[in-house]
C-alpha cells in the first residue's frame, strides 16, 4: 500500500468521524496523545490495577476515593486501644480521666477474651456433638485391641408385636418383620418359663419363606454348626471352641452332605449316561458319578495316570476319594477290600475311622501311611491316590490338590480333613488356628471376591469356626445385615458367641488373651445398631430385641436391658405405651415393659432411671411424670415444687407450662393425700404452700381480689397489718428456697391489690355517716402497704430487680 492510498483512507475516516454525532470531537496532536498515554500508564503502575478498579467503581457513584484514603490515614487505631501512660499524681483531673479510660480498656479486653473463649468452647462442643453422631459408624470398621474404646451410648428398645405396631408407620420391611415375629414368640416362651426352642431352627424356617437360596444356605450352615454339645454359661465360648474344636466335625459333615446332594443332582440329570443300576446305595451313587465325571472330561485311565485297577469298572482311587468326600468311610473300605492286597495299612486305618470315628487313629498306622507317601505315593501319577493318602494320613499339608479340589468347598473339606487337634511326635500337621488364619488373613476378602459374594465368604468363616468375624463381615452389607444380626442373636442365646470384656469396644475387636486369629463380637452394639433403624416407629419390636441384652451389664454395673429401655423412653417419649399411666386410684396401667415382669423386670426401676436422666437434662416436667410412675412420691413432689416456684406467679394460660404443672400438682394432692405418703413432711408442706400460692395468683390475675386475700389470710406468708410483721419475717426464715423465690412477686401482687382497693375507695362517693368507715378502711390499706414494704426490707433475702422501689413508690402514692 503506497502513501497516497493511506492518505485517502485517513481522509475518509476523518470525514466519517465528522459526520457522526455519537462521539465528541477530540483535537489532539500525536505528542499530546503520547503524553496522555504515559500519564495514564504511570498512574496505573503506581496505584495498581485493583486500585484503579476501585477508583472507577466508587467514582461512578460520586465518591472521591483519594479524599477518603487521606481521612482514613489520619485515624490511628493504635492509639485508641493502647494502655495509657501514667500521669503525675498531682494532676488530679488527668489522673481520673486516665483511670476511667484504663477501666474502659480493661473491660473491653476482658470482654474480648471471654468472647474468644466462649466461641472456642462452642466450636469444640459442636465438633464433639458431630463426632458423637459419626463415631458409631467409624468404630464399627475398626479392629484392634479391645480395651479403652470410646463410649458409645446406645439408643432405645421395645417389642411386643401388636396390630397397631404393624401399621403403615412401621420402618420394618417384610423380612425384618418376619424375624421380629419369631423374636416375639421366642421371648414369650422364655418369659413363661417354657422349654426354649432353637432360635437357629426357627430363623432358618423363616428364611425359607424368603425364596432366596443364598440365605437358605447361610442358615443351613448355621444349623450344622450349632448342632454341638451346649457350652456351659460359666465358660468362655471362645475358649471352649478353640480348645475342643467341636465345629470341625460339623463343618465336614455339612460339606460332605452338600456334596452328596450335588452328586445326586448330577446323576439325576444324566440318568442315561450314568447307567445307574443295582441296589440303591451311596457306593452305587459314587460309581455313577465317577463314571460321569471321567467321561465328561473325555479322559481315559492311561492318560490321567490312574493306578491300581478298578472297582466295578470304575477306577479305584477316584471311587475311594469320592466315598470319603461324601463322608461314607464304610464304602471306601469296601473299595479298598475289593482292590486286594498292597494297601493293608490304609485299609486298616479306614476301618478304625469307620468303627470309632471319634477315636484318634493308631499312631503306628499313621506313621506307616506317611512313610509310604514319602517313599512312593508322593510321586504317583494318580492325583486321587495322592489325595487319599494325604487326607487319611495327614501327609504333605502344603499340597492343595488343585487338580481334583477345584471348588472352595473341596479345598475347605481337604483342609479340614488335614487338621489334627492333638499334635503327635514331630509330624507336620495343619492346626485349626492355621486354617483360620489362612482364610481370614492370608487369603482374606479380596482373594475370595467377598464383596461380590458375601454369603460365600461368610460360609467359609462360619465353617472354620470364626462366627464373630463372619457376622461382622455380613453385617456390612445392607442386603444381608438383617440376617447377620439374627445369626448373632441366635448364637448369643446358645452361648456360642465370644463377647468383649468391655461393652464400650467396637463391633469387632481383638483380645490379646485369645489365640490368633480369633475375634470378639460386641453383640450389644450389633443389636443397638440394628434397632436404631426402627426404635422410634416400632418401639414394641425394639424392646424385644433389647431383651437379649438382659444378661449384660454396662460400665456402671446396671442391667443393659433396663438401661436400653430407659434410653428408648427418652428417645421416643411414648411413656404411656412403654410404662402405662397412673390412674386416679393410684394404680398404674400396664405398658410394654410389663410383658417382661415374669423375668424379674421391675418397671419402677426403669421409670426411676428415666426420671434421673431427665433431671440431669433439666427436663423436670417429664422427670416428675416418671418419678410418679416409679412410685417415688418424694422426688415427684419435690420436683413439682421446683417447677411451681418458677411459674406460679404467671398468668394461667391454656396449654402453658404453668397449667400443666398445676394440673399435676392437683392430681398429686388428690392421690397422695388419702394414701400413705412416702414423702418428707417438709417437702409436702412446701408443695402444699406452693399449691395455695398458685390458687392465690389465679384469683389475683382473675381480678377476684377478695378470694385472693382470703388465701393470704390462711397461709400467713405476708403481713396484712403491722402487728403481723414480726411473725411473717420470723416464718420467712423457715421457708424453703422454692417458696422464698415466690415472695417478691407475692409482695408485689398483694401491694397491687391494696392499691387497687385504695383507689376504688378514694373515688367512691359516700355520705356523712360512711365517711368514718372509709377513713378507717383507707388507714388499714396504708398500714397494709407499710407492712409489705417493711417486710421486703427486713427479710434476709435479696429482692430481685426493682421490687423494693416499686413497693415504696406504691406506698407513697397511698399517702
Amino acid at each position: 500500500m503506497d502513501f497516497n492510498a493511506l492518505l485517502q483512507q485517513a481522509q475518509k475516516l476523518t470525514h466519517e468521524t465528522q459526520v457522526s454525532d455519537d462521539l465528541p470531537r477530540v483535537e489532539r496532536t500525536l505528542p499530546q496523545v503520547l503524553q496522555a498515554t504515559q500519564e495514564l500508564h504511570s498512574r496505573v503502575t503506581q496505584t495498581g490495577a485493583q486500585d484503579m478498579q476501585a477508583h472507577i467503581l466508587l467514582g461512578s457513584n460520586g465518591i472521591d476515593l483519594p479524599k477518603i484514603s487521606q481521612k482514613l490515614e489520619t485515624l490511628s487505631s493504635r492509639k485508641t486501644f493502647e494502655p495509657l501512660d501514667p500521669i503525675a499524681t498531682t494532676d488530679v483531673q488527668n489522673f481520673l480521666r486516665n483511670e476511667k479510660e484504663n477501666a474502659i480498656l480493661a473491660v473491653i479486653e476482658e470482654v474480648h477474651k471471654n468472647s474468644c473463649l466462649s466461641a472456642e468452647t462452642q466450636k469444640w462442643d459442636h465438633m464433639m456433638n458431630d463426632w458423637k453422631q459419626e463415631k458409631v459408624k467409624l468404630m464399627n470398621a475398626l479392629i484392634g485391641p479391645s480395651q479403652n474404646w470410646i463410649d458409645i451410648r446406645k439408643g432405645p428398645e421395645q417389642t411386643i408385636l401388636n396390630e397397631t405396631t404393624f401399621g403403615g408407620r412401621s420402618s420394618l420391611n417384610s423380612q425384618e418383620m418376619a424375624y421380629a415375629r419369631e423374636v416375639h414368640d421366642y421371648n414369650k416362651l422364655v418369659g413363661e418359663g417354657a422349654m426354649r426352642p432353637s432360635l437357629v431352627q426357627r430363623f432358618a424356617q423363616v428364611a425359607e419363606t424368603f425364596n432366596d437360596s443364598r440365605i437358605s444356605d447361610v442358615w443351613e450352615v448355621m444349623k450344622y454348626m450349632t448342632n454341638v454339645t451346649p457350652i456351659p454359661r460359666s465358660q468362655d465360648p471362645l475358649a471352649v471352641r478353640c480348645s475342643q474344636h467341636l465345629f470341625i466335625d460339623q463343618a465336614k459333615r455339612y460339606l460332605e452332605n452338600r456334596y452328596k446332594l450335588f452328586m445326586q443332582t448330577v446323576v439325576s440329570e444324566h440318568l442315561r449316561e450314568a447307567r445307574r443300576g443295582g441296589v440303591p446305595s451311596l457306593l452305587n451313587l459314587v460309581g455313577s458319578f465317577v463314571g460321569l465325571k471321567l467321561s465328561s472330561q473325555a479322559l481315559n485311565s492311561s492318560f490321567m495316570g490312574l493306578q491300581d485297577g478298578q472297582v466295578d469298572g470304575k477306577p479305584l482311587w477316584p471311587m475311594v476319594y469320592y466315598c470319603l468326600r461324601c463322608g461314607d468311610i464304610a464304602s471306601a473300605v469296601k473299595c479298598m477290600q475289593v482292590a486286594g492286597q498292597g494297601h493293608e495299612d490304609l485299609t486298616a486305618i479306614l476301618e478304625e475311622k469307620c468303627h470309632n470315628p471319634n477315636q484318634k487313629p493308631t499312631p503306628r498306622l499313621e506313621l506307616q501311611i506317611r512313610m509310604q507317601y514319602k517313599r512312593q505315593i508322593r510321586n504317583a501319577t494318580d492325583p486321587y491316590k495322592r489325595a487319599v493318602y494325604c487326607i487319611v494320613g495327614c501327609c504333605d499339608v502344603q499340597e492343595t490338590h488343585a487338580d481334583i479340589a477345584t471348588t472352595t468347598d473341596d479345598f475347605l473339606w481337604v483342609q479340614l480333613s488335614l487338621i489334627r487337634t492333638e499334635s503327635d511326635d514331630n509330624a507336620e500337621h495343619l492346626t485349626c488356628s492355621g486354617l483360620q488364619s489362612m482364610i481370614l488373613e492370608q487369603y482374606g476378602e479380596k482373594h475370595y471376591n467377598a464383596s461380590e459374594q458375601p454369603h460365600l465368604y461368610f460360609q467359609l468363616l462360619a465353617l472354620t469356626g470364626q462366627y464373630e468375624a463372619g457376622i461382622e463381615f455380613l453385617s456390612r452389607f445392607e442386603k444381608y445385615r438383617v440376617h447377620a444380626v439374627h445369626i448373632g442373636v441366635a448364637l448369643n442365646e446358645l452361648h456360642m458367641i465370644g463377647g468383649p470384656r468391655n461393652l464400650q469396644e467396637p463391633l469387632l475387636s481383638v483380645d490379646h488373651a485369645d489365640p490368633q486369629p480369633m475375634r470378639r463380637l460386641n453383640v450389644a452394639r450389633l443389636i443397638m445398631l440394628y434397632v436404631k433403624k426402627f426404635e422410634i416407629t416400632d418401639p414394641a419390636e425394639a424392646l424385644h430385641y433389647f431383651y437379649f441384652l438382659r444378661n449384660l451389664k454396662d460400665s456402671e454395673g446396671r442391667n443393659l436391658f433396663l438401661v436400653s429401655v430407659a434410653d428408648l423412653a427418652i428417645e421416643c417419649r411414648d411413656f404411656d405405651l412403654l410404662f402405662g399411666r397412673m390412674q386416679r386410684d393410684g394404680m398404674r396401667t400396664r405398658g410394654l415393659i410389663d410383658h417382661f415382669e415374669s423375668i424379674n423386670v421391675d418397671a419402677r426401676v426403669v421409670c426411676e432411671m428415666v426420671a434421673e436422666k431427665f433431671v440431669k437434662k433439666g427436663m423436670f416436667e417429664d422427670a416428675i411424670r416418671m418419678f410418679d410412675l416409679a412410685s417415688q412420691q418424694e422426688q415427684a413432689v419435690r420436683h413439682t415444687s421446683i417447677l411451681l416456684s418458677q411459674v406460679v406467679h404467671h398468668v394461667n394460660k391454656e396449654g402453658s407450662l404453668r397449667e400443666r404443672v398445676q394440673r399435676m400438682a392437683n392430681d398429686f394432692a388428690e392421690r397422695y393425700t388419702g394414701a400413705e405418703k412416702n414423702c418428707d413432711p417438709q417437702t409436702w408442706s412446701t408443695f402444699n404452700l406452693l399449691k395455695d400460692l398458685a390458687t392465690f395468683f389465679d384469683f389475683y390475675h382473675g381480678k377476684n381480689h377478695q378470694s385472693a386475700m382470703e388465701v393470704l389470710e390462711r397461709i400467713k406468708l405476708v403481713p396484712l397489718r403491722m402487728s403481723d410483721l414480726d411473725a411473717s419475717v420470723h416464718n420467712f426464715k423457715r421457708l424453703s428456697g422454692e417458696v422464698c423465690k415466690v415472695v417478691p412477686d407475692l409482695l408485689l401482687a398483694t401491694m397491687d391489690i391494696a392499691y387497687t382497693k385504695y383507689k376504688a375507695m378514694k373515688g367512691k362517693d359516700v355520705g356523712k355517716f360512711d365517711d368514718l368507715g372509709r377513713k378507717n378502711q383507707l388507714s388499714y390499706l396504708r398500714e397494709q402497704a407499710k407492712a409489705l414494704t417493711n417486710m421486703a426490707a427486713m427479710v434476709p433475702y435479696r429482692m430481685p430487680g426493682d421490687t423494693n422501689s416499686r413497693l415504696i413508690q406504691t406506698e407513697i402514692l397511698m399517702h
